[in-house]
Protein backbone atom coordinates (compact mmCIF):
# COMPACT_ATOMS: atom_id res chain seq x y z
CA UNK A 1 0.00 0.00 0.00
CA UNK A 2 1.22 3.49 -0.74
CA UNK A 3 1.55 5.80 1.41
CA UNK A 4 -1.48 9.14 1.65
CA UNK A 5 1.31 11.88 1.55
CA UNK A 6 2.68 10.67 -2.14
CA UNK A 7 -0.79 9.74 -3.56
CA UNK A 8 -2.15 13.37 -2.73
CA UNK A 9 -0.17 16.21 -3.49
CA UNK A 10 -3.23 18.57 -2.85
CA UNK A 11 -6.71 19.84 -2.89
CA UNK A 12 -8.17 21.69 -6.04
CA UNK A 13 -9.31 25.25 -4.62
CA UNK A 14 -11.70 26.70 -6.81
CA UNK A 15 -15.47 28.08 -6.98
CA UNK A 16 -16.55 24.90 -8.41
CA UNK A 17 -14.95 22.92 -6.13
CA UNK A 18 -16.68 24.63 -3.20
CA UNK A 19 -20.14 23.91 -4.95
CA UNK A 20 -19.16 20.13 -4.72
CA UNK A 21 -18.53 19.85 -1.17
CA UNK A 22 -21.47 20.28 -0.48
CA UNK A 23 -22.58 17.36 -2.14
CA UNK A 24 -19.27 15.35 -0.25
CA UNK A 25 -17.18 15.72 -3.34
CA UNK A 26 -13.88 16.50 -3.21
CA UNK A 27 -10.77 17.27 -5.83
CA UNK A 28 -7.35 16.40 -5.57
CA UNK A 29 -4.47 16.45 -7.78
CA UNK A 30 -2.45 13.05 -7.23
CA UNK A 31 0.57 11.70 -8.30
CA UNK A 32 0.50 10.44 -12.80
CA UNK A 33 0.45 6.80 -12.34
CA UNK A 34 -1.67 6.78 -9.13
CA UNK A 35 -4.33 4.52 -9.61
CA UNK A 36 -8.32 4.83 -7.95
CA UNK A 37 -7.48 2.31 -5.48
CA UNK A 38 -4.75 4.34 -4.62
CA UNK A 39 -6.78 7.35 -4.47
CA UNK A 40 -9.28 5.54 -2.34
CA UNK A 41 -6.68 3.97 0.20
CA UNK A 42 -5.28 7.59 0.48
CA UNK A 43 -7.93 9.52 1.71
CA UNK A 44 -9.73 7.32 4.18
CA UNK A 45 -6.19 6.84 5.36
CA UNK A 46 -5.41 10.62 5.33
CA UNK A 47 -8.70 12.34 6.40
CA UNK A 48 -10.52 8.88 8.33
CA UNK A 49 -13.58 8.76 6.11
CA UNK A 50 -15.55 6.05 3.82
CA UNK A 51 -14.79 6.80 0.42
CA UNK A 52 -17.83 5.68 -1.81
CA UNK A 53 -16.43 6.52 -5.89
CA UNK A 54 -13.25 7.93 -7.10
CA UNK A 55 -13.02 9.35 -10.68
CA UNK A 56 -10.03 10.39 -12.24
CA UNK A 57 -8.97 12.56 -15.28
CA UNK A 58 -5.69 13.95 -16.73
CA UNK A 59 -5.32 17.17 -17.95
CA UNK A 60 -2.71 18.04 -20.86
CA UNK A 61 -0.43 20.89 -19.81
CA UNK A 62 -1.62 24.48 -21.84
CA UNK A 63 0.83 25.48 -24.67
CA UNK A 64 2.86 28.23 -23.66
CA UNK A 65 5.73 30.72 -25.51
CA UNK A 66 7.84 33.54 -24.03
CA UNK A 67 7.03 37.34 -24.94
CA UNK A 68 10.82 37.58 -24.73
CA UNK A 69 12.22 35.34 -26.46
CA UNK A 70 9.75 33.58 -27.95
CA UNK A 71 10.73 30.34 -26.78
CA UNK A 72 7.98 27.17 -26.62
CA UNK A 73 6.66 25.07 -24.11
CA UNK A 74 4.22 23.86 -21.85
CA UNK A 75 2.78 23.65 -18.40
CA UNK A 76 3.24 19.83 -16.63
CA UNK A 77 0.47 17.69 -17.19
CA UNK A 78 -1.72 17.29 -13.77
CA UNK A 79 -4.09 14.06 -12.77
CA UNK A 80 -6.58 15.27 -10.63
CA UNK A 81 -9.22 12.67 -8.74
CA UNK A 82 -13.15 13.39 -7.81
CA UNK A 83 -13.71 11.50 -4.61
CA UNK A 84 -17.10 10.93 -3.17
CA UNK A 85 -17.67 10.34 0.09
CA UNK A 86 -20.20 8.73 2.12
CA UNK A 87 -23.14 10.89 3.14
CA UNK A 88 -22.39 12.17 6.49
CA UNK A 89 -19.10 11.91 6.04
CA UNK A 90 -16.84 15.15 6.04
CA UNK A 91 -13.44 16.49 5.04
CA UNK A 92 -12.18 19.91 7.23
CA UNK A 93 -10.27 21.49 4.53
CA UNK A 94 -10.52 25.29 4.64
CA UNK A 95 -12.34 25.26 7.87
CA UNK A 96 -10.60 27.03 10.90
Amino acid sequence: MRDATTVLIHPVVSEKTYALMERHTYVFVVEDDATKIDVRNAVEQAFNVKVTKVNTLRRRGKATRSQRTGVRGHRPHTKRAIVTLRAGDTINLFES
